[in-house]
């Protein structure tokens, strides 16, 4: 396993603003770690940690990727676990570059030290990236109106596309830009899961800070002794 800064910055001239970046992000969006046709689900123990107070349980994900919990009885917490281990599944899942995104446009914009900016048109207008290399560095899309926005900081290499490692992201208004909540950052540690792969998540720390009456915290979430189902 090797984790990296993200790489250096692309030369403001190769992407010059309004030029066509389709190529580009395609590469970027194809370079993302997913797992192969016919994952068939894996499982093992739990850890939940945050303030000094521990807890344990199972888990198990299915083929299908819904997530099962057992052993925890505290309503919040066994939710917690399960939507990291939804939401890291789902990002799995290989879809086509054609299927996600052949009704967009991909436009070059401006370049700072995060990458080229990608100015979406199309069915997604309003949603932007930015790419450094062969790195989606920046997310800025528009969900269930909601705006979130991901910058990547470093990356895992797996020898078949890249896992983000140090993330922030950060909920907002989309009309008036205003946050709907702290800004979490995000350290996530991948295994895999046999030789080989599939890789999977062994730790996710999640850090977010103060808003409103919601005070900062710290919550750790470790997934132990994995194994393939069946």
């Amino acid at each position: 396993m090797t984790v990296a800064a993200t790489p250096p910055a692309t030369v403001a001239g190769d992407h010059a603003p309004g030029s066509d970046l389709r190529a580009a992000f395609r590469a970027a969006y194809e370079n993302r770690y997913t797992w192969e046709p016919g994952f068939g689900g894996y499982g093992g123990q739990c850890v939940w940690e945050q303030d000094g107070q521990r807890v344990e349980g199972r888990f198990q994900v299915g083929a299908d990727l819904k997530a099962l919990v057992e052993g925890i009885s505290d309503e919040a917490i066994h939710k917690a676990v399960a939507s990291q281990l939804w939401e890291v599944a789902i990002h799995r899942v290989r879809r086509g570059f054609e299927q996600t995104h052949g009704d967009n446009t991909f436009t070059a914009g401006d370049t700072d030290p995060v990458g080229v900016e990608v100015i979406v048109g199309g069915k997604n207008t309003g949603d932007r990236y930015r790419i450094k290399g062969d790195v989606v560095t920046m997310v800025h899309r528009h969900i269930h109106g909601t705006v979130v926005t991901i910058f990547t900081e470093s990356t895992t290499d797996t020898g078949h596309g890249y896992l983000s490692h140090q993330y922030t992201s950060q909920y907002s208004d989309p009309a008036s830009g205003t946050s709907k909540g702290g800004l979490s950052r995000f350290t996530d540690t991948f295994v895999p899961l046999v030789e080989g792969g599939p890789w999977v998540l062994a730790e996710r720390v999640v850090e977010s800070e103060a808003f409103g009456e919601t005070p900062a915290g710290r919550q750790q979430f470790r997934f132990e002794a994995l194994a393939p189902l069946g």
